[in-house]
């Protein structure tokens, strides 16, 4: 078994990464949607990788078993000692331990844990006129554009639009409750929290926490711009609906 260790880890780490790029949409809990080609190539050389160093083992084995027919007993004796030698640290097998989770146990996306561990965090862009918002009844935002555009934003571009998000639900103190995003740039390590504070008679009996839900409402002015006074957000919903997860669950600016 010592013998195809190498191969056995190398075909479960190969499988776990397919399983979440290539055949599933998992890979989106951990990383942006433009890094799947190169989960999907990875995997299928690790897969490529591990099968080589099956058949390696195998012929390995059979060049020895054909060798020990010849040889005495001494020989032998001498030969495995070798083999057990250079048989590599049992400790590597840990490495399975990732795989068989990330194969059976997919971890979930980032949520209301991730998010009450970051402080007020603040959209790149400083003080300034944003671009115009597209015309419509109701226009899908999102948390991330909501909260840059209501903090940042001197032209008030969301004055008087109805605006529709989607978002995880976190909980603060006093019953007060927000729908929360986490921004990736490139992958989950560099997550940053936008969240709006949800307002009006909607928002009474705040739902459950991590619970998705899809809010519906007008921007409510508050503090000066670009200052803490303006952190966080507010909508005055009109609509708040419980809905499932994305298969995207970060945002996007």
């Amino acid at each position: 078994m010592r013998r195809y260790g190498s191969a056995v880890l190398l075909l479960l780490m190969g499988g776990a990464v397919l399983r979440i790029s290539l055949f599933s949409e998992l890979y989106l809990r951990y990383v942006q949607a433009a890094l799947r080609p190169y989960l999907v190539v990875s995997g299928a050389l690790l897969i490529l990788l591990g099968l080589a160093a099956a058949v390696r083992g195998m012929r390995q084995r059979e060049h020895e078993e054909e060798g020990e027919e010849e040889e005495g007993e001494e020989e032998k004796g001498e030969e495995h000692a070798h083999d057990h030698s250079h048989g590599g640290p049992r400790i590597a097998w840990l490495l399975t331990l990732p795989a068989l989770a990330l194969l059976l146990f997919p971890p979930p996306a980032l949520g209301s844990y991730s998010a009450s561990r970051e402080e007020a965090q603040r959209a790149a862009q400083g003080v300034g006129t944003f671009p115009a918002l597209p015309a419509g009844k109701v226009l899908d935002i999102s948390v991330a554009q909501y909260s840059s555009r209501a903090i940042y934003d001197t032209g008030r571009s969301l004055k008087g639009r109805t605006l529709r998000m989607t978002g995880f639900v976190t909980h603060g103190s006093n019953g007060t409750w927000y729908l929360t995003r986490l921004l990736v740039t490139c992958c989950a390590a560099d997550a940053t929290i936008s969240k709006v504070e949800i307002r009006g008679d909607e928002a009474d009996g705040a739902p459950q926490t991590d619970s998705w839900v899809t809010a519906t409402g007008t921007w409510i002015p508050k503090g000066k711009l670009g200052t803490d006074g303006a952190w966080p957000p507010i909508l005055k919903a009109t609509t708040v609906k419980q809905v499932k997860e994305p298969a995207d669950p970060y945002d996007k600016r």
